[in-house]
């Protein structure tokens, strides 16, 4: 069963829809569906606005949208290396030089579905077994919260509990999670390529499932009902008026 997050979304004042990515045989249950015109580029969150209006993203091997999409959560070649290098290095300048971005191609993690569908959008009641991560999409005050609550059950010598990983949007939804069992979360949405889709002041935190519970269960002994989170609560309400 899939954690209860609404009281952490009412203590934080996260409005928009928590986002699963699911790993799926199939799309039964996650309906409506959306899916991206064959044969056309198309970034996964460019269904940003079907998500908030219940919508669910299908996509599988033969129809993913986006060429990174097909490499970053299929494990498919849509390109080879050279065209990678200098797509990234060069015509987007998003590393110091061909090297450099080569040597991040070769270290970077893909993933490989278990099932045939990929499914990205609303939480689903019943869809526990298949989901894989959940994302938030928060304001900085929001992003902030959820850091210390990623923390919160943190010990010296843990993996880290938050990961701010170089790479797609899409990548970050799943990739940087080396183990899908270890609670963890990744700051996401800091691809400037899609974040044309999403408004200017929200930011992604994708966590596992392990890590989701955690955050499900932070109660009044925790920071949600501490004066740090509510003395900052009160001055956003003071600058609304």
């Amino acid at each position: 069963m899939t954690p209860d997050p609404s009281k952490l979304l009412e203590r934080l004042g996260i409005t928009l829809p928590l986002i699963g990515f699911y790993d799926a045989p199939d799309a039964a249950g996650f309906e409506p569906v959306v899916t991206p015109e064959p044969s056309r580029h198309v970034c996964v969150f460019s269904f940003f606005r079907d998500w908030l209006e219940g919508r669910t993203l299908l996509i599988t091997s033969e129809n993913f949208g986006c060429g990174g999409a097909g490499t970053a959560l299929f494990s498919l070649q849509t390109r080879t290396r050279e065209e990678y290098v200098t797509f990234l290095a060069e015509t987007e300048g998003l590393k110091c030089s061909r090297e450099v971005m080569g040597a991040w191609l070769d270290a970077r993690r893909t993933y490989r579905p278990v099932n045939e569908c990929i499914l990205i959008g609303p939480l689903r009641e019943g869809k526990g077994r298949f989901l894989r991560s959940v994302t938030f999409h928060v304001n900085p005050d929001q992003l902030s919260a959820l850091v210390i609550g990623a923390h919160y059950c943190s010990v010296p010598g843990d993996p880290p509990a938050v990961l701010a990983p170089f790479g797609s949007g899409c990548m970050e939804l799943i990739t940087p999670f080396a183990d899908l069992a270890v609670p963890q979360a990744v700051i996401g949405a800091t691809d400037i390529a899609m974040r044309r889709y999403l408004p200017p002041d929200i930011l992604a935190f994708s966590v596992t499932v392990p890590m989701f519970e955690q955050l499900c269960a932070l109660d009044e002994r925790s920071f949600l009902c501490k004066p740090f989170l509510k003395n900052l609560q009160k001055a956003r309400a003071r600058e609304k008026q």
